[in-house]
């Protein structure tokens, strides 16, 4: 058995790699960003919006939102590519899609330096536009740099460069380049050059920092795996750092610390009622097959199975909680408004009144599949010849259930048993939701919506870690209760 345990320990961590993979990719291509409603689109911008378009760049490299999602490719741009989306963002030609544009305009500020190749290959272009955004594009670049300390640049240097843009164009004058890689916190001005002399000098200080934008095979390699979001975000995730929330900058680990009481209480007391009580339920459904009491509990059970979570709570709220007719339990929420002021008995005795109608919701769904699962399991194993013999031994016939038949009936309980420790963590979306109730579910329901990617992400990888421990604990119960099962 333990040498099982350990080839399982092994394969945990390449297996929550994958999965990590899967969310982290679902999520990351959903339509819509985190923070796009900074985003302005055409023609005409007001200073506000270029501070706000400034603001969300600064944002996704907070992020590291600029960088590609799973595969980097952007070193291998061509000055064709980066033609056809500097067309694109500014309008040119016949490009009247705004999606169309905002995806050229998010690519060139997000591509950061896997641009300056192209881009100083497009000085030599014969259309002065293109000569022109190519310039605006370096100059953006140059703007990007980070201070020995790795912080960013301050938002007024951004807006500093963003006023001087305004003052050229190449049917004009256009700045000279500023130097992109220099221990300045603020990049050096540039005196006022024609445009022919400008693109040269671009191009002379290309030549002297070629080395910065031309890039090995392996340093290649490397850049195509490790420079992506994914690989950021595993980097942290191996320090138990899941990042900060996109929405209020604050650390996802220690909100889900916070969520964690209600989510567990709602959940395990739910799950503990849900057992004991669909356990015997089942074995009576299978002893007395055919009885009243068997027909009148399976109907029970399938119209309790049949009603979406939703619709019950919903139901119980209405009848017993709104006045109509009655108003015993509150209509939402963990405890009341006002928990300090009471004593630590009358505070536990406040939450039990709340988790009544969201206990009895949960309870309801999970019981009816529960005893249809002992009732099968037992029906089974009742009629195995191990059963036969005990009953001929002249045992008594509950004896036989309990003792014989239960331990080897509850086989498919236990097999459920791996979802318990994801469902204890993560909580009930519908419940928390309906309820009202700022557990796991509902911090996860709200993070969806907020397209918080990191609460997401930091959720549903704990669930996925627990889902596989849970498997484990199943697969190691199997032998625990039959020992005809070897794990070997």
């Amino acid at each position: 058995m333990w040498a099982y345990i350990a080839r399982r320990l092994l394969t945990m961590p390449p297996t929550l790699f994958f999965i990590s993979l899967i969310i982290f990719g679902v999520l990351n291509l959903a339509p819509g960003r985190p923070g796009e409603s900074a985003q302005i689109s055409g023609a005409g911008e007001s200073k506000r919006s270029s501070a706000q378009r400034e603001s969300f760049r600064i944002f996704k490299e907070q992020f590291h939102l600029d960088k590609p999602i799973i595969l980097n490719t952007r070193m291998f741009l061509t000055a064709d590519d980066v033609e056809k989306k500097l067309v694109d963002a500014h309008g040119w030609g016949d490009v009247h899609d705004i999606k169309r544009r905002i995806r050229a305009r998010n690519m060139l500020e997000d591509a950061g330096e896997y641009l300056v190749g192209p881009l100083i290959a497009l000085l030599d272009h014969p259309d002065p536009r293109l000569v022109s955004a190519s310039i605006e594009q370096l100059i953006e670049a140059s703007q990007r740099q980070i201070k020995p300390d790795g912080d960013r640049l301050l938002n007024q240097t951004a807006q500093r460069g963003n006023e001087e843009r305004k003052s050229w164009r190449c049917t004009a004058t256009i700045p000279a380049p500023a130097v992109i890689h220099t221990k300045d916190v603020i990049p050096a001005k540039a005196g006022i050059q024609s445009c022919t002399s400008a693109v040269a000098q671009w191009k002379t200080w290309f030549l002297d920092n070629a080395n910065h934008y031309t890039w090995s095979a392996l340093e290649k390699t490397r850049r195509v795996f490790f420079d992506t979001r994914f690989s950021y975000y595993w980097r942290n995730l191996l320090h138990l750092d899941f990042g900060k929330s996109t929405v209020d900058r604050s650390d996802v680990f220690d909100v889900v610390l916070s969520k964690l009481k209600y989510s567990i209480s709602l959940s395990l007391i739910s799950m503990l009622l849900a057992y004991l009580i669909a356990v015997p339920l089942g074995i009576y459904s299978a002893v007395r097959q055919g009885s009243v009491g068997e027909h009148l509990s399976t109907l029970a059970l399938f119209v309790l199975y049949s009603l979406p979570t939703f619709f019950t709570g919903t139901v119980l709220l209405r009848l017993l909680s709104e006045g109509d007719p009655l108003a015993w339990f509150p209509t939402g929420g963990f405890e009341s408004q006002d928990p300090h002021r009471l004593t630590t008995l009358a505070s536990m005795r406040d939450v039990m009144w709340h988790l009544v109608l969201p206990v009895a919701t949960y309870t309801s769904v999970t019981l009816a599949a529960l005893s249809r699962y002992a009732r099968s399991g037992i029906i089974d194993v009742i009629r195995s010849d191990y059963v036969r013999t005990a009953r001929a031994k002249g045992l008594g016939e509950w004896t036989v259930i309990i003792k014989h038949a239960g331990r080897n009936g509850m086989i498919p309980l236990l097999t459920l048993l791996g979802g318990l420790l994801p469902v204890l963590l993560s909580g009930s979306v519908v419940i928390e939701v309906v309820f009202n109730i700022p557990g796991m579910g509902l911090y996860l329901y709200e993070a969806i919506n907020n397209r918080d990617y990191n609460a997401v992400m930091a959720v549903l990888v704990a669930a996925s870690f627990l889902t596989l421990v849970g498997v484990l604990i199943s697969d190691i119960s199997y032998a625990i209760a039959d020992p005809r099962i070897s794990l070997e």
